[in-house]
């Protein structure tokens, strides 16, 4: 099996940060997705198709990752849960 790209905090090519929770299987299609939320606004918990997420793109005249990865998720401090996320 084909390892996965880590699991954790990424920049979007606009500049938004997100936390990619996991990666799924379209039930209908069988494509593989990646399963991510939007740290900013409402949270939003989204679905994009795994290529779409990794690939690279041209913005402004350069060719750009539409995803940066930023580092992995932060370990969970039980005595400290609302400590800020380091990015």
């Amino acid at each position: 099996m084909e390892e996965l790209p880590p699991k954790g905090f990424y920049r979007h090519f606009k500049g938004n940060l997100y936390e990619v929770i996991n990666f799924a299987r379209d039930a209908n299609t069988q494509k593989q997705v990646v399963v991510y939320r939007a740290l900013y606004g409402e949270y939003g918990l989204w679905v994009r198709d795994f290529d779409e997420f990794f690939e690279t793109i041209e913005s402004d005249g350069e060719k750009v990752q539409r995803f940066e990865y930023i580092e992995p998720h932060c370990d969970y401090d039980a005595e400290d849960p609302f400590a800020e996320v380091p990015l």
